[in-house]
């Protein structure tokens, strides 16, 4: 389906709870005890969206492998919205207990939130001593033959950015892909501009990147001789990507938020029972959804990113 703005929205990212296991920075506030949407509920806000076109899913939190259930959220939405890719994103504290639960689920991505290979400024970033079980998990993950493996990572002026060759180094010398987000002001830390590393500064670091002429709707791609995966830079702050943006975002709440950068959400659990009331109301937040994010504007981002997924 397009939206308003004539984009094909084909990606949908359903966050399956507000619970987190880590602390991270730029996260935002902790999340309150909350009910939880059950797998079949999920399946069927899920199957509403690809009756509408999606064609791409991806699991989010909080953190979604907290959830004892995640193994059955992800077979029940596969089955019911047969998505071409249903995808996770996790922190991996878990990942290596429950990938082999999740392949067998029908998850074909996996993306691993880490954001330094240093112990000791992994726990500054994170409030844990957990970067251990996190390269288990990544480990567990490849060898799984998930169709992808990626490693998201955010850096901090001042805290983490030395530490950037050595994630590179990780899609040297493994099949996967490291991808460098731009902090955003979901936290106290992202309302500062000054501990922003755009983009463009990440590549005049590392020269020895080239493009390969790839991208994924957000991700422009670079890679480097003898690499065995690819470098992606997401510049949502200094090269704002909004007109080409394909996505959704089901809150834990069941609740439809059409921009990441926006604060309205629209109600769907009224119409869970009634395919054609729900069918309009996923259509008419579709077509809500603005032409692109104020990030800029502190009142257009009301929601910590563990509630929206990311």
């Amino acid at each position: 389906m397009k939206d308003s703005f004539g984009r094909e929205i084909r990606y949908l990212r359903i966050s399956v709870t507000q619970r987190c296991n880590l602390h991270c920075a730029y996260c935002g506030a902790a999340a309150p005890a909350e009910e939880e949407l059950s797998p079949d509920t999920l399946a069927l806000l899920a199957a509403g969206f690809a009756r509408e076109g999606i064609r791409k899913i991806r699991l989010t939190g909080g953190e979604p492998l907290v959830r004892t259930d995640i193994a059955e959220i992800a077979a029940k939405i596969k089955y019911a919205a047969a998505p071409d890719i249903l995808g996770i994103t996790t922190n991996g504290l878990l990942l290596a207990q429950k990938a082999t639960a999740l392949r067998a689920a029908g998850v074909d991505a996996v993306n691993v939130s880490l954001d330094s290979l240093d112990a000791s400024c992994y726990r500054k970033l994170t409030g844990r001593d957990a970067l251990s079980p996190v390269l288990d998990g990544i480990e567990t993950a490849l060898s799984l033959g998930f169709d992808r493996v990626r490693i998201n990572a955010v850096l901090i002026r001042g805290v983490n950015e030395t530490g950037a060759e050595k994630l590179i180094g990780l899609a040297k010398a493994y099949p996967l892909d490291v991808r460098f987000i731009e902090l955003m002001p979901f936290s106290d830390a992202g309302e500062d501009p000054r501990l922003r590393i755009p983009s463009a500064e990440i590549l005049s670091m590392f020269p020895f990147l080239c493009p390969t002429g790839e991208t994924d709707g957000t991700a422009v791609y670079y890679t480097a001789h003898g690499f065995r995966g690819k470098i992606g830079l997401i510049s949502p702050i200094t090269k704002k990507f909004c007109g080409s943006c394909d996505r959704v975002r089901l809150l834990s709440d069941g609740r439809v938020k059409p921009c990441l950068g926006q604060p309205e959400t629209y109600e769907l659990l009224p119409f869970i029972n009634d395919p054609e009331a729900l069918r309009e109301a996923i259509r008419n937040a579709i077509l809500r959804k603005p032409a692109g994010h104020r990030f800029e504007d502190p009142n257009t981002h009301s929601h910590a990113l563990n509630r929206i997924g990311g």
